[in-house]
Protein backbone atom coordinates (compact mmCIF):
# COMPACT_ATOMS: atom_id res chain seq x y z
CA UNK A 1 0.00 0.00 0.00
CA UNK A 2 3.19 2.34 0.77
CA UNK A 3 4.27 1.98 -2.74
CA UNK A 4 0.80 2.89 -4.21
CA UNK A 5 1.23 5.85 -2.04
CA UNK A 6 4.67 7.05 -3.56
CA UNK A 7 3.65 6.08 -6.99
CA UNK A 8 0.46 7.91 -6.89
CA UNK A 9 2.07 11.16 -5.20
CA UNK A 10 4.91 11.13 -8.54
CA UNK A 11 1.54 11.18 -10.51
CA UNK A 12 0.14 14.07 -8.30
CA UNK A 13 3.00 16.23 -9.02
CA UNK A 14 3.56 15.21 -12.32
CA UNK A 15 0.43 16.40 -13.68
CA UNK A 16 0.70 19.54 -11.31
CA UNK A 17 4.28 20.15 -13.30
CA UNK A 18 2.63 19.90 -16.62
CA UNK A 19 -0.24 21.06 -15.74
CA UNK A 20 0.25 24.47 -13.95
CA UNK A 21 4.02 24.84 -13.09
CA UNK A 22 6.04 24.43 -16.44
CA UNK A 23 3.28 26.13 -18.70
CA UNK A 24 4.05 29.47 -16.02
CA UNK A 25 7.77 29.63 -17.02
CA UNK A 26 6.63 31.87 -19.73
CA UNK A 27 4.94 34.31 -18.56
CA UNK A 28 7.60 35.28 -16.69
CA UNK A 29 10.78 37.99 -17.87
CA UNK A 30 14.03 35.86 -17.87
CA UNK A 31 15.46 37.43 -15.07
CA UNK A 32 12.60 36.70 -12.85
CA UNK A 33 12.43 33.23 -14.70
CA UNK A 34 16.02 32.10 -13.59
CA UNK A 35 16.02 33.62 -10.16
CA UNK A 36 12.52 31.73 -9.93
CA UNK A 37 14.01 28.87 -11.40
CA UNK A 38 16.79 28.06 -8.47
CA UNK A 39 13.73 27.99 -5.97
CA UNK A 40 12.04 25.60 -7.51
CA UNK A 41 14.71 23.38 -8.73
CA UNK A 42 15.94 23.29 -5.43
CA UNK A 43 12.67 23.06 -3.19
CA UNK A 44 11.15 20.19 -5.58
CA UNK A 45 13.89 18.62 -5.44
CA UNK A 46 13.47 17.75 -1.85
CA UNK A 47 9.95 16.55 -2.91
CA UNK A 48 10.72 14.40 -5.84
CA UNK A 49 14.12 12.89 -5.53
CA UNK A 50 12.68 10.85 -2.00
CA UNK A 51 9.62 10.02 -4.25
CA UNK A 52 12.06 8.62 -7.25
CA UNK A 53 14.10 6.93 -4.99
CA UNK A 54 11.69 4.72 -2.64
CA UNK A 55 9.55 4.20 -5.54
CA UNK A 56 12.83 2.25 -7.36
CA UNK A 57 13.49 1.10 -4.02
CA UNK A 58 10.19 -0.76 -2.97
CA UNK A 59 9.20 -1.42 -6.43
CA UNK A 60 12.73 -3.36 -7.03
CA UNK A 61 12.04 -5.01 -3.18
CA UNK A 62 8.83 -6.30 -4.48
CA UNK A 63 9.90 -7.63 -7.28
CA UNK A 64 12.54 -9.41 -5.06
CA UNK A 65 10.19 -10.71 -2.75
CA UNK A 66 7.24 -11.22 -5.09
CA UNK A 67 8.30 -11.52 -8.61
CA UNK A 68 5.22 -10.93 -11.43
CA UNK A 69 5.94 -10.06 -14.99
CA UNK A 70 3.70 -6.73 -14.33
CA UNK A 71 6.93 -5.68 -11.81
CA UNK A 72 9.37 -6.26 -14.67
CA UNK A 73 7.12 -3.83 -16.60
CA UNK A 74 7.02 -0.80 -13.81
CA UNK A 75 11.10 -1.24 -13.23
CA UNK A 76 11.31 -0.87 -17.00
CA UNK A 77 8.72 2.31 -16.65
CA UNK A 78 10.64 3.36 -13.92
CA UNK A 79 13.62 3.16 -15.51
CA UNK A 80 12.29 5.40 -18.65
CA UNK A 81 11.39 8.16 -16.06
CA UNK A 82 15.03 8.19 -14.94
CA UNK A 83 16.25 8.57 -18.38
CA UNK A 84 14.37 10.61 -19.38
CA UNK A 85 14.31 13.13 -15.65
CA UNK A 86 18.40 13.14 -15.74
CA UNK A 87 19.15 12.84 -19.91
CA UNK A 88 16.41 15.08 -20.50
CA UNK A 89 14.95 17.30 -18.53
CA UNK A 90 17.64 18.30 -16.25
CA UNK A 91 19.60 19.92 -19.09
CA UNK A 92 16.80 21.81 -20.12
CA UNK A 93 16.15 23.14 -16.46
CA UNK A 94 20.56 23.65 -16.42
CA UNK A 95 20.06 25.96 -19.45
CA UNK A 96 17.83 28.03 -17.76
CA UNK A 97 19.70 27.85 -14.80
CA UNK A 98 23.05 29.17 -17.05
CA UNK A 99 20.41 31.64 -18.73
CA UNK A 100 20.90 30.13 -22.08
CA UNK A 101 18.07 29.47 -24.19
CA UNK A 102 15.93 30.08 -20.96
CA UNK A 103 12.49 30.08 -23.24
CA UNK A 104 13.51 27.49 -25.75
CA UNK A 105 14.47 25.29 -22.82
CA UNK A 106 10.77 26.00 -20.60
CA UNK A 107 8.99 25.25 -23.65
CA UNK A 108 10.86 22.07 -24.42
CA UNK A 109 10.26 21.04 -20.66
CA UNK A 110 6.53 20.88 -21.25
CA UNK A 111 6.97 18.57 -24.09
CA UNK A 112 9.77 16.27 -22.63
CA UNK A 113 7.45 16.12 -19.33
CA UNK A 114 4.52 14.36 -21.60
CA UNK A 115 6.48 11.42 -21.43
CA UNK A 116 7.35 11.48 -17.70
CA UNK A 117 3.34 12.08 -17.30
CA UNK A 118 2.58 9.20 -19.17
CA UNK A 119 5.41 6.62 -17.49
CA UNK A 120 4.18 7.83 -14.28
CA UNK A 121 0.65 7.49 -14.76
CA UNK A 122 1.34 4.36 -16.02
CA UNK A 123 3.23 2.78 -13.44
CA UNK A 124 0.44 3.92 -10.58
CA UNK A 125 -2.24 2.43 -12.91
CA UNK A 126 -0.51 -0.91 -13.38
CA UNK A 127 0.39 -1.13 -9.24
CA UNK A 128 -3.47 -0.53 -8.65
CA UNK A 129 -4.72 -2.76 -11.24
CA UNK A 130 -2.23 -5.42 -9.88
CA UNK A 131 -2.68 -4.43 -5.99
CA UNK A 132 -6.59 -4.83 -6.09
CA UNK A 133 -7.55 -6.38 -9.04
CA UNK A 134 -5.60 -9.17 -9.85
CA UNK A 135 -4.08 -10.38 -6.68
Amino acid sequence: MLLLLIDFGLVVLIWMTQLVVYPSFIHFQEQDLVRWHHKYTTNISYLVMPLMLAQLVFHLHGAYIDFHWWRTIALLLISFAWINTFMFAVPKHNNISAQTQVFESAKKLVKINRYRVLIWTSIFLINLLFTFLLK
